[in-house]
């Protein structure tokens, strides 16, 4: 799975690329947190889905299990830009009692501050 970070300000943008299985949970948990060790000023976190196709019960286990590494922190995570399908996965697991899901990467940003 490829993965992009970028940071705005404090708050860290997680781009992840493609399906969000079983398959790929482990490199996109790795590459996150290798990221974060890395950017000691970011607090706060949106993960922009939209790039994601498909995402199981193993990206969503991911996902919770880097809300808590987050919260950790002293910070939040948010989820932006959910498509179909994986909206769905959200709202069938109730997931989106969990996150904060907003339309729009900008939204999720300001939502941080």
């Amino acid at each position: 799975m490829n993965v992009m970070f970028e940071v705005r300000g404090s708050t860290g943008l997680v781009l992840p690329q493609g399906d969000l299985t079983a398959e790929t949970a482990d490199s996109f948990r790795e590459q996150f947190i290798r990221w974060m060790q890395g950017a000691t000023g970011v607090r706060n976190v949106v993960v922009d889905l939209g790039a994601v196709g498909f995402m199981d019960s193993s990206g969503l286990g991911i996902l919770i299990a880097l809300l808590k590494r987050v919260s950790e922190r002293g910070g939040d995570l948010k989820i932006a830009c959910l498509g179909k399908k994986v909206r769905l996965v959200f709202e069938i697991t109730r997931a989106y009692k969990v996150f904060e899901i907003l339309d729009t990467v900008d939204e999720a940003v300001a939502a941080c501050k």
